[in-house]
Order: structure tokens, then sequence, then C-alpha cells
């Protein structure tokens, strides 16, 4: 059975488990998923509202776009709880591969390093997806529903959870790879990826913050 078509529960389960997987990645890209979906939320609680009507047709277009870009990007998500586990699973399987010749070692030694480039590529998806959609979202702080500002705040740190958390991720599986260059790329990435969210997660919540003390 695929992660996502499992119930809460049984996925709650299946982390709190004696299975390596799924673990902090796929975990990770749900917590993105979940956040996109509470910032989408917001959206929703908008539409139709006698404020988001009044607002110049640009802005609503805007709001629009921007509404239909998370929608994507949920769904880019979803794909990734799953994908993240499956990675995993063909690190193990590369690991399990003989080595009592010099060319199994060889084949072997190759598999791991695809399959670890393979557990590197869908964290880093994860984190770059959830940074794209963390730059959507202040449209949607600014101009949707305030009722539902709170929700908005909890997507954003769920979003960044996800997205730090991918992160990890990457970084744990690059002590794996061979290719310094290779390497050093993905981490210049993630450096920045995670310095950009930092920064607009803070933004954010601090409006929140603010919002709700006025």
């Amino acid at each position: 059975m695929k992660l996502v078509d499992m119930s809460i529960i049984e996925f709650s389960d299946e982390v709190d488990s004696n299975s390596p997987a799924p673990g902090g990645g796929s975990v990770a890209a749900l917590a993105s998923n979940i956040g996109v979906g509470l910032a989408r939320m917001m959206a929703h609680l908008s539409f139709g509202k006698k404020k988001y009507e009044g607002l110049d047709e640009s802005i609503r277009q805007e709001f629009v776009n921007r509404f239909n870009k998370l929608a994507d990007i949920r769904q880019e998500l979803v794909v990734l709880i799953d994908k993240d586990t499956e990675s995993f699973n063909e690190v193990m399987k590369a690991m399990k591969m003989p080595k009592e010749t010099e060319l199994e070692k060889k084949a072997r030694k190759n598999a791991i390093q695809d399959a670890t480039l393979f557990s590197i590529d869908v964290p880093f998806k994860t984190a770059k997806l959830s940074l794209k959609a963390l730059e959507l979202l202040d449209f949607v702080v600014d101009n949707g529903n305030q009722n539902a500002i709170t929700d908005i705040g909890v997507g954003t740190l769920m979003l960044y959870t996800g997205l730090e958390g991918a992160i990890l991720n990457v970084k744990v599986n690059l002590m794996g790879i061979e290719n310094k260059e290779v390497h050093d790329s993905y981490s210049e990435s993630c450096k920045e990826i995670l310095s950009k969210a930092k920064q607009i997660k803070d933004n954010i919540i601090d409006e929140v913050h603010s919002k709700l003390e006025a």
C-alpha cells in the first residue's frame, strides 16, 4: 500500500515502528504538503467574501494565480511522500548486492552511488518545492481572509519544517557521495535554500503575530 493511501493512524503507526522507512524524508514531504494545504485554505475562505471581491481585479488575478500554483506544488509533494521511501529502499537494495568478486564489488559500489544520488534528489526536490511555495505566501497573507491568519501561519511553519527536514535528509545522504563536485553543488544549494526560506518564514510569522497583537 502506498503511504499516501494510508489513513492518518496507519501512517503515524508505520512511522512509529522498527522500520527505517517511512522516515524523516517522507514525513518532511507530508509536512510541506499539509503546509500548502493550510495556505490554500486561507485562499478558499477568501473567495466570495466582500473584502476580497472589493480588491482590484489585478490583485484578485494574482491571488488566483498563486492559489493555482500552490495546488500544483501540493500535488508534486504528494508524489514525493512515497518517492522518498522508494529512494531509501533502493539504497538498501544496492547495499545487499553481492561483493565476492572485484566485478561484483564495482557493480555494487556504482549501484550504491546511483541509489544515493536518488535519495538526495528526492528530498532536494521537496526542499525546492517548499521554498517555491513559501515564496508565494506573502501575497496570500496580505490579501486573504484575515480570520484564517493563524491557519496560514501554521502552514508557513509546516512548510519550513518540511523544507529544513528535507535538507537534513539531503545532507546525511551527501555523506555517502564520493564525487566532490556533486557534493559541493548540493551543499551550497541547500545553504541558499535554507537561508531564503528562513527569512520568508520569519517575516510571515512576525506579520502573523503582529496582526494577532494589534
